[in-house]
């Protein structure tokens, strides 16, 4: 039978044991057990790290018996002195001190768990999500799930700093279009009709700046109902912010206040500010991306021009198609894309789009060219020169439209880089400005909103609206850290007659936008200010600070590729009579 705590109480945490000659008094898990002849040592641990308790011959016998019978994941307090180890261990905190015990209680009993608990365990990732709060109790998990609590403090203590006040937003709210599908919730007051779960709290947010409400922040959790991927959850939190009185800068500048405040406190990383800025349209020539990763070079060159006059039907067709040509030179890669590596590159690009991948690799004294008897003499060394190729280099070319070819490079950028370990250590932080209102729709010929609705377009681009789509771009930016997109934000709309003819560009109905955004638009009819915001990826944040690979390293219950959570078995049937209640029947 379990002892109670009695009059136990802890007096400090395993991690902070330190002073000799200090009696203690701890509580935590069994890391593991040893037993040596007449001596027995537990190492236990809690949030904070791990220290060893020392049983020895002067250890009461009741006390001696009960640690003889102590397991892995056994809950224990322990009282004693702190003495120093007779052999320290460098690879703990506390590796130079122990703790001599004379009172122990075994609070809970525990079975042998189905992996072994420790940072490098090499269990499946199912199976530790299936026992996920067991495998929340590796310190490497604990220590991002501490620092991910750091991050939110840091914020909350900032914005409140600089006059923003946290306003909650509701989690039973209208669907509304936002870009992804919304989850829903059925009201059984109101059968037929449903809730949608915000994905993200901008409509409300835009309420509080009209009702008078200057700077709101608000630690928000928001949902979509996407494809899952590493940086990717279908509930996710966001450092959720608007400010009132405001313009592109000034948002601008709170944001990167908070994200040098974070990185100093919690890094103790310099980052400097002003932040880089670059606009989508350099963001897409340079690197393929409008998130780009501009800790390496590899940036992408147009050779268009340089490229015409060949008897190479790829890049023909693509110039006589109004396409482009362009390419990357991959530096010193020769040696690691051999012929057999080329060959997996190109299924690769397969993969993501791309008809073919041509390419020049320079191993030997004479650079080998998958299309070099489509060239007129001469035009090699042309190309060559005009992407500064030198010996050992591999230049790798995409022929289309831009908008395909662009992204195609963009991860072909990246992912050679990643092969050849050419990326640094560090954080390369930026704004991308300047977006495209709107993006055009092959399928329907008519142009879509690139942002929500209510973005607001750049004042220059007003006059083009109606006669040159193509030409307006965005108060929009997002913040941008080595290849990740952190934030996303703009200035809103806040006129009325501006807004109606948004709607109208868009297609949206006078019954369609009263049904989705009526009173959103009636508030706007009752005096706004201006006022602009953006959301920042919480979850996104604490996997850079903590240099996790995927959200779920940083998310204490995550779910996994088909949105399922392993451990709880959600999503789940629910009984006939809930549903009736509901007024709902299943397919």
């Amino acid at each position: 039978m379990a002892d109670t705590m009695g009059k136990m109480k802890r007096s400090c945490y395993c991690g902070e044991v330190k002073n000799i000659g200090d009696t203690v008094t701890i509580g935590g898990f069994v890391r593991k057990s040893r037993r040596l002849g007449n001596l027995i040592f537990i190492d236990l641990r809690d949030r904070t790290g791990i220290v060893q308790l020392a049983f020895d011959e002067s250890t009461p016998r009741d006390v001696f018996d009960k640690a003889e019978g102590c397991r892995s994941e056994f809950v224990l307090m322990a009282s004693g002195t702190i003495r120093a180890r007779e052999k320290a261990n460098p690879d703990i905190p506390t590796g130079a001190v122990e703790i001599a015990v004379h009172e122990l209680k075994i609070l809970s009993k525990a079975e042998t768990p189905p992996f072994e608990i420790v940072d490098d365990s090499n269990a499946n990732e199912e199976l530790r999500l299936k026992y996920r709060y067991l495998d929340l109790r590796r310190s490497v998990l604990q220590k991002n799930m501490i620092t991910r609590g750091k991050i939110t403090k840091i914020a909350r203590d900032y914005f409140y700093e600089n006059g923003f006040l946290e306003l909650d937003t509701p989690c039973l709210m209208k669907s509304t279009p936002e870009g992804a599908r919304d989850y829903l919730v059925p009201s059984r007051i109101h059968p037929g009709e449903f809730y949608a779960l915000p994905q993200s709290p901008q409509i409300y947010k835009q309420l509080c700046m009209i009702s008078g409400f200057d700077r709101y922040i608000q630690i928000a959790k928001c949902f979509r109902d996407e494809d899952l991927r590493a940086d990717r959850q279908p509930e996710f939190m966001q450092i959720d912010l608007e400010m009132s009185f405001v313009d592109v800068d000034d948002i601008l500048e709170v944001a990167e206040g908070f994200i040098a405040r974070l990185f100093d406190e919690v890094l103790a990383v310099n980052i400097p500010t002003p932040l880089p800025r670059m606009t989508f349209t350099e963001a897409m020539e340079n690197y393929g991306s409008d998130k780009p990763d501009t800790r390496f070079g590899n940036k992408i060159a147009d050779l268009t021009d340089v490229c015409k006059n060949t008897e190479f039907v790829v890049f023909n067709s693509a110039i006589t198609d109004g396409g482009a040509i362009k390419a990357i030179n991959v530096k010193n890669a020769a040696a690691v894309y051999t012929r057999k590596e080329m060959d997996k590159l190109t299924l690769y690009a397969k993969g993501i789009g791309a008809g073919g991948l041509p390419y020049i690799r320079w191993a030997e004294d004479a650079p080998n060219c998958s299309f070099a008897k489509f060239l007129p003499e001469g035009k090699l060394d042309e190309i060559l020169a005009a992407v500064n190729a030198e010996k050992g280099d591999v230049i790798l070319f995409a022929a289309g439209k831009p908008g395909k070819i662009l992204p195609l490079l963009g991860s072909l950028r990246s992912v050679t880089a990643a092969k050849l370990g050419i990326i640094p250590d560090g954080f390369n932080f930026l704004w991308v400005v300047d977006f495209p209102f709107f993006e055009f729709n092959e399928e329907t010929g008519g142009w879509d909103a690139m942002h929500h609705p209510f973005t607001m377009p750049k004042d220059e681009c007003l006059e083009f609206l109606e006669t040159a789509p193509e030409k307006v771009f965005a108060k929009a930016f997002d913040l941008v850290v080595n290849g990740t997109e952190l934030s996303s934000g703009s200035m809103r709309i806040t006129d009325f007659e501006l807004q109606q003819k948004m709607f109208k560009l868009l297609g949206l109905t006078p019954e369609e936008i009263a049904a989705k955004f009526g009173f959103l638009v009636d508030a706007y009819r009752y005096g706004s200010p201006p006022h602009g915001g953006m959301g920042i990826g919480l979850d996104r944040l604490a996997m850079i600070v903590c240099g996790a690979d995927s959200l779920r390293d940083v998310t204490a219950f995550p779910k996994v590729q088909n949105a399922s959570e392993l451990m709880s078995g959600c999503p789940s049937p629910v009984d006939a009579e809930s549903l009736d209640i509901l007024g709902i029947a299943l397919k």
